[in-house]
């Protein structure tokens, strides 16, 4: 039989299930603390330096997430200075807008008061020219009745006309001329 055979058999015989004698607490004893003294040293030589990178890890992802959130906070304090700034400048922009209206305004008034001038201008240049252009029509008029009354002259002297004659004579010229002439 083998080691445990035999100590079982040996066991039973004196009525106990196991030999809990003081070699076994001794045993016992040893071998507590020799795991104390392997747990001790495992937590300096392996437990620690885990401990201590995984601190070290945790600290860093806290840390990280602490830059993240100032991140955040700092996105969104520049997204309110875009925004901010963007309003500025459609303000700025609708306030060029305006100003450009007003200028555009003003040089409208004045293109049209220009126009209204230079056909003022034109106006008093045409009616200038008409009044001339009447003048020398009626010189041209006054020219025609100088020269028919010549003509005439020269009838009437030519031939000793009475007063009935010179009257028939004058009424035939005045009707060669026609009415027109006289009303211009």
């Amino acid at each position: 039989m083998n080691f445990l055979g035999n100590t079982a058999v040996a066991l039973a015989s004196e009525g106990r299930l196991f030999g809990l004698d003081y070699q076994l607490l001794l045993d016992a004893a040893i071998t507590a603390f020799n795991v104390f003294i392997l747990f001790i040293l495992l937590s300096y030589i392996l437990f620690n330096p885990v401990r201590d990178m995984l601190k070290k890890r945790q600290d860093k992802i806290a840390s990280d997430i602490e830059g993240a959130e100032a991140a955040k906070q700092d996105a969104l304090l520049m997204k309110a200075e875009y925004e901010d700034k963007l309003k500025a400048v459609e303000k700025e922009a609708e306030g060029i807008l305006s100003e450009a209206r007003k200028v555009a305004m003003h040089n409208e008034q004045k293109i049209i008061d220009e126009a209204k001038q230079e056909a003022a201008r034109i106006i008093q240049r045409a009616n200038t020219e008409a009044e001339l252009e009447k003048k020398k029509c009626v010189d041209d008029v006054k020219r025609e009745i100088i020269v028919v009354a010549k003509e005439m002259a020269a009838k009437l002297v030519a031939k000793s006309l009475d007063d009935a004659d010179c009257n028939a004579l004058i009424e035939q010229t005045i009707n060669e001329m026609g009415e027109n002439t006289w009303l211009s």
